[in-house]
């Protein structure tokens, strides 16, 4: 990318559903397709001052800085806390119009109007341990990016867009200092795995028809117009899966900062991840253009053989600051803005790993985010405290030519509620949920291939949380 691009290499598994997270999909729901789902304690807050409330040892990813105060106030010398969020995702599309290329004169079958729901499970582990009164030790595994679309395979946008999978897992570990009464200081190293798997329809009349012509063979062309009277058929259909995989490192740096009694302070910084992954291409052919492609490859055209591929991607920075401000003993709110730099994404390129050449460039053109959320603790007894929260959840994909359906995402409004349990000095129990209004989405795509997907998203998303905390 003559900013930043995407491509992809040999035999690892390519995960190029990028970015989130979303419709169709059954992990991304914030901005992109960056995963906010780590933390059953800050579900119920919609996150609000998730940098600040250093209220389990889940602070390790959001602030590891928090360490200093989850440590002077835990009587044991570790702590785990482990989670899970089951994610609903149900989307109606409605077509306004998709078409084929104007060249083959035809008309895509299959269906105009679809309706999915996806649901998927995110976990997230953190594990805390005091050194020295001062020092702490955390790591968190978790899993900060992922997004999953599926559609039928006679659907009206199949030539775009079948199937998109983006999974990754983060291991992060970190430490935290107390500078002094007021100040403390973390950070961390993240080792960072992505996996990626992408599938589309292929029109096999139309690729057959632009192989010949490439060929400069006469007769080919004639086979593939015999074959394929009409372009853009369903039963007719081949199939293309592009998978890889990569390994990358990033850092994290945070503070937190008591300003007085009952206020705190906490800033973060989470830095880019820079993937360069590397996987294949495989197709599924119609037995018609298979037979012709094996024709073609004697003569050195080899445009439908599986092989090897490349992609580099950017996974974006963050830029957290998060208040927490207790009114009295009862009530606690919260506060935050989060800055994610979507830039970083600005096309989506493969290239074949041998020659260079594109296998499939789509230009995103993503534009930075903030996402603000407000919330609040009420601390209902010694053992019961009472959340909620709202957050509004800008969306990077700058307008509707840009919108893909492997990432058809727009900005989405939070409303959460949560609770937490202390069943004993031990053990405590938290669990959140929060439902994610979207305004109907809509799509005017046209791929480098020229088939356009043009409609309506209209969805909804549920989140349900739960987390056990164990000091020991």
């Amino acid at each position: 990318m003559s900013t930043k691009t995407l491509s992809i290499k040999p035999s690892r598994k390519l995960l190029l559903a990028i970015p989130p997270l979303l419709l169709f999909t059954s992990v991304a729901y914030s901005a992109g397709f960056a995963l906010i789902e780590n933390s059953a304690s800050g579900m119920g807050n919609a996150f609000a001052g998730a940098a600040a409330v250093a209220e389990d040892s889940s602070t390790i990813w959001f602030n590891p800085a928090g360490m200093t105060y989850l440590g002077e106030n835990n009587p044991s010398k570790s702590q785990v806390s482990s989670a899970v969020h089951i994610i609903s995702a149900k989307t109606d599309f409605t077509d306004k119009g998709s078409s084929a290329p104007a060249s083959l004169l035809s008309t895509i079958d299959g269906k105009k109007n679809v309706s999915e729901r996806v649901t998927s499970a995110v976990p997230n582990l953190y594990y805390m341990r005091k050194i020295k009164p001062r020092l702490n030790f955390g790591i968190s595994i978790n899993a900060p990016f992922g997004s999953t679309t599926k559609y039928d395979e006679d659907w009206i946008g199949r030539y775009q867009a079948t199937e998109t999978e983006m999974k990754t897992v983060n291991i992060n570990p970190s430490l935290s200092w107390k500078a002094n009464n007021k100040l403390s200081l973390g950070g961390g190293i993240s080792a960072q795995y992505i996996h990626v798997s992408l599938g589309k329809s292929l029109d096999s009349a139309a690729a057959c028809r632009k192989v010949a012509l490439a060929s400069g063979s006469s007769a080919t062309l004639d086979a593939c117009n015999t074959s394929y009277p009409e372009a853009s058929q369903v039963k007719k259909d081949s199939q293309v899966i592009v998978e890889g995989d990569d390994i990358s490192f990033g850092y994290n740096l945070g503070l937190l900062y008591q300003a007085t009694t009952r206020t705190r302070i906490g800033a973060t910084y989470r830095s880019q991840v820079k993937h360069n992954l590397e996987g294949d291409i495989s197709f599924e052919l119609d037995p018609t253009l298979k037979a012709i492609g094996k024709g073609l490859e004697a003569k050195g055209i080899n445009t439908f053989k599986d092989r090897n591929i490349e992609a580099v991607t950017d996974l974006p920075e963050t830029i957290a600051l998060s208040v927490a401000h207790k009114v009295n003993n009862k009530l606690e709110l919260l506060g935050d803005v989060t800055w994610t730099g979507w830039s970083s994404f600005p096309e989506l390129l493969i290239t074949d790993a041998k020659t260079g050449a594109d296998v499939t460039r789509t230009p995103e053109n993503w534009t930075d985010v903030t996402r603000v959320s407000l919330g609040a603790n009420f601390q209902y007894s010694d053992k019961l405290v009472l959340r909620t929260g709202i957050a509004l959840d800008e969306e990077p994909i700058p307008s509707a030519k840009t919108r893909t359906p492997r990432i058809p995402g727009n900005d989405r409004k939070w409303l959460s509620f949560g609770a937490g349990y202390k069943m004993n000095k031990k053990t405590k129990f938290d669990v959140g949920y929060s439902h994610l209004f979207l305004d109907e989405t809509p799509i005017d795509n046209i791929d480098d291939a020229g088939y356009a997907v043009k409609g309506l998203y209209d969805s909804n998303v549920n989140i349900f949380s739960a987390q056990v905390n164990y000091n020991f």
